[in-house]
């Protein structure tokens, strides 16, 4: 026999989450302002880069792509999840090449498989890119230097170039961390008092028009 006093309660309890795309882009931009001063010979080595690109690069992002997910955000959780899983992936070839995990004796390693990387990621970005035009401006041309950078990557590793590739994926990826220092500051200075501190421009293209549409 049920207690008549009990209580069943059921329904779905939505959790506050702040919006964790400042973070994600704050990682962004501090690991390619790292990773392009090499690529552009101000430094050199990737030793010192390896702590960036591993807390920086790939845990911020990826923890912001998580807190995406909880936002319903499909896009955002996609690239900032996939963007830190490649510098994971990054970081962790880094430290074979200097030899923090070493690999056996006689084996070596085929760079051209780095650059088939390279390639996946530059399709990755291309239709990450064409997502990016429906949320702003800045977030577009952050994901189009993206397309670039990858471009020379793939390019010049798989040896299709010469070091004009190279040249393009380095200013890339300098311009990447530009853009990500303002769209990081954009979002988190607009949140915090309520109005557009810093612009980053709406929507824009045809996808962007109709999904508008759609919404009214």
């Amino acid at each position: 026999m049920s207690n008549s006093n009990e209580i069943h309660v059921s329904g779905h309890i939505q959790e506050l989450v702040a919006n964790p795309s400042p973070l994600g882009l704050l990682g962004l931009a501090m690991v390619t302002l790292v990773a392009s001063s090499q690529k552009l010979g101000i430094t050199t080595g990737t030793a010192f880069i390896i702590p960036w690109a591993i807390f920086l690069g790939a845990t911020a992002q990826f923890v912001a792509g998580l807190m995406d997910y909880k936002h319903n955000n499909t896009f955002g959780a996609t690239a900032f999840c996939g963007y830190g899983f490649f510098w994971f992936g990054v970081a962790m070839t880094w430290m074979m090449a200097n030899g923090t995990i070493g690999m056996s004796a006689g084996i070596t390693p085929d760079i051209h498989q780095l650059g088939f990387a390279f390639l996946g990621y530059f399709i990755f970005t291309v239709y990450m890119t064409v997502g990016a035009a429906g949320a702003n401006k800045v977030l577009f041309i952050i994901f189009f230097l993206i397309d670039l950078l990858f471009l020379g990557l793939f390019m010049h590793t798989l040896g299709l170039g010469g070091e004009a590739w190279h040249e393009l994926a380095a200013y890339s990826e300098m311009g990447i961390a530009i853009m990500s220092f303002y769209g990081s500051a954009a979002t988190v200075l607009n949140s915090h008092y309520g109005f557009t501190v810093l612009p980053v421009g709406a929507p824009f293209g045809s996808l962007a028009r109709k999904a508008a549409q759609l919404k009214k």
